[in-house]
């Protein structure tokens, strides 16, 4: 007799939480914790309705926790490359291309963070000083650790550690939220996939001249850490249509 697999129930309830929270973060990333509705949420995971408020209650506890989902998993692939085993100043380039890579590619989570920044500037009470210090406080202090190191074996300039990150990281920001000027002031689309391919080139290859004592350990560094961090796919018409959606 040929036995037969059966899922735990568990496991089914595992499986179904994740259904539910994967369909919740793309609907409230499309259209806000207001415009997002649970019968759309529950259809894309293929459950029903109950089950949805069964597990998380309310339509703001779903928010919270897709939020808490997503924002924990960059956490801890943005902790993965500063923890990994090379010197402090490639582990800063890594960084500052790893948070590009993100911007480029995480747009759900970079939708959801913006939207709580939005709920913030109007006084609106928010799950953002919950992700502040569940998920961006220990990032950041990993970071300042990482950057002192630097600076005190040498490998990076004098400066202060939260410069370095807004050098690093802020330039990327400027250039994505700024598209609509660039589109205005350059004679190419700064979405396109050479322009991006450009901008993220530039951005390690600047960082490897500006935060180094040593220049040339500086643009070996550059050359090393883009030669083996390949261009992720990227759905242009899907990034444009976001960045739109955002100025609208």
């Amino acid at each position: 007799m040929t036995p037969t697999t059966t899922t735990a129930p568990s496991d089914r309830a595992a499986e179904s939480r994740s259904k539910i929270l994967d369909a919740a973060l793309s609907e409230f990333s499309a259209h806000g914790l207001a415009g997002a509705r649970t019968d759309r949420i529950a259809q894309a995971a293929g459950v029903n309705k109950a089950l949805l408020y069964y597990y998380f209650e309310s339509k703001e506890n779903l928010y919270i926790a897709a939020l808490e989902m997503i924002s924990a998993k960059m956490r801890d692939r943005t902790l993965a490359v500063f923890l990994r085993e090379c010197t402090p100043g490639e582990r800063v380039l890594r960084s500052a291309l790893e948070h590009f890579d993100r911007i480029l590619t995480q747009h759900e989570f970079q939708g959801l963070m913006q939207q709580e920044m939005i709920r913030m500037h109007k006084g609106e009470e928010g799950a953002l000083p919950i992700l502040v210090k569940r998920v961006f406080a220990p990032v950041m202090t990993v970071y300042q650790s990482m950057v002192r190191e630097g600076i005190a074996s040498g490998e990076l300039i004098q400066a202060e550690w939260m410069q370095i990150q807004l050098a690093s990281l802020g330039a990327n920001v400027f250039y994505f939220l700024s598209a609509p000027v660039w589109r205005i002031l350059l004679p190419y689309e700064p979405f396109a996939p050479e322009a991006l391919a450009e901008r993220r080139r530039s951005l390690v290859e600047f960082l490897g001249q500006a935060i180094f004592t040593d220049r040339e350990h500086g643009r070996e560094l550059a050359a090393r850490v883009l030669a083996d961090t390949p261009m992720p796919e990227v759905n242009i018409d899907r990034l444009m249509h976001g960045r739109k959606n955002e100025r609208a």
